[in-house]
């Protein structure tokens, strides 16, 4: 049984992974995050990545403090300026160091998470859930001002919302996640018991589709219950999907590819944006110009297949040394004596 939840963890990793270069290929290859559906997995896609990760981190979070921010540091942090600096060499590397960091916000913010939480449950674990929603509550709030607060601030105040930028806050609201992850892995048993019920997974998908069904808002009210309740469900049933399908998704060989993809999320995620085909910036207008949201999705899913190809192959040649990818992508390395 541990095997397969691995196994189903692992594809579920894969499929978020691709959605994430689908995302991508979206906003710097055609100029619009909203194209081929992407506006629907925009309310699953980070949910379920935090909250894989959350599940995952709840396993080592109670050993040492110190042990676990160091290893987190060497395989978040370090690979991530370093891509980064090899990105955006200086000076326009110092001009990314804000809340998304050029692009590399995901890792950074996952190293803040560990802190966050290993902190919280060593303070209380019984306000532990109080709070992950505070703190959510407040950043969804901070990051919604946070552009306008910006424009009129100045002297220590610019400062201090520069400091907080670096620090990504603004991305601390997909906290809740990444704690609801955690949950799930305490619960895992009771976790099943209900989502193993039709009904459950019924009102779940019909929430879903309602909230995927309304369109942006400006009311602060209205899109932090779009953010959270499309989050929650969307990973809800993802999760649930891939647990109830892991042996038809093996007998249809689609499992496999998805595992290796999830194995190696780390790598895509940092090399992906090396292999972006930007210059199709200049065709965007003739795949809108179908007003075919299908179309889109097929044309952009094609596109994504084959930057992750790349940065699979890429991640592989770089595997090949072994200090490479130790300070790349955080890969155990014993020096030979």
């Amino acid at each position: 049984m541990a095997a397969q939840r691995i196994e189903y963890i692992d594809a579920m990793r894969g499929l978020t992974m691709i959605l994430v270069v689908f995302a991508h290929v979206c906003h710097f290859c055609f100029g619009d995050s909203r194209m081929g559906y992407n506006a629907v997995f925009i309310l699953f896609r980070l949910p379920c990545f935090f909250m894989i990760s959350g599940w995952l981190f709840e396993s080592v979070a109670q050993r040492s403090f110190k042990e676990v921010t160091r290893h987190k540091a060497m395989v978040q942090l370090v690979p991530t300026f370093i891509f980064l600096f090899l990105l955006a060499p200086p000076p326009e590397f110092f001009h990314q160091l804000g809340s998304l960091k050029g692009g590399y916000w995901f890792t950074f913010a996952l190293f803040e998470y560990f802190v966050l939480y290993m902190l919280m449950i060593r303070i209380s674990r019984k306000w532990t859930p109080l709070m992950a929603v505070s703190l959510a509550i407040a950043t969804f709030i901070y990051a919604r001002y946070y552009n306008s607060l910006r424009m009129v601030a100045d002297g220590y105040q610019l400062w201090l919302m520069d400091a907080s930028g670096f620090l990504s806050i603004t991305t601390w609201r997909l906290f809740l996640f990444f704690y609801l992850g955690t949950c799930v892995r305490r619960h895992f048993e009771a976790f099943i018991r209900w989502t193993d019920k039709p009904v459950v997974i019924i009102l779940v998908t019909v929430i879903f589709a309602l909230v995927a069904s309304t369109s942006h808002h400006d009311h602060l009210i209205f899109e932090m219950f779009r953010f959270y309740v499309g989050g929650i469900t969307g990973m809800v049933i993802v999760f649930t999907f891939f647990r109830l399908s892991a042996s038809w998704l093996k007998r249809c060989h689609i499992s496999r590819p998805l595992q290796y993809i999830g194995t190696r999320t780390l790598d895509v995620y940092l090399l992906h944006y090396f292999f972006l085909p930007r210059f199709l910036m200049a065709n965007a207008d003739t795949l809108k110009a179908y007003e075919n949201q299908l179309v889109e999705f097929v044309v952009i899913f094609a596109v994504s297949i084959g930057v992750l190809a790349l940065s699979l192959i890429a991640s592989y040649v770089i595997r090949l040394s072994p200090v490479l990818g130790h300070y790349l992508f955080g890969v155990k390395y014993t020096k030979q004596s």
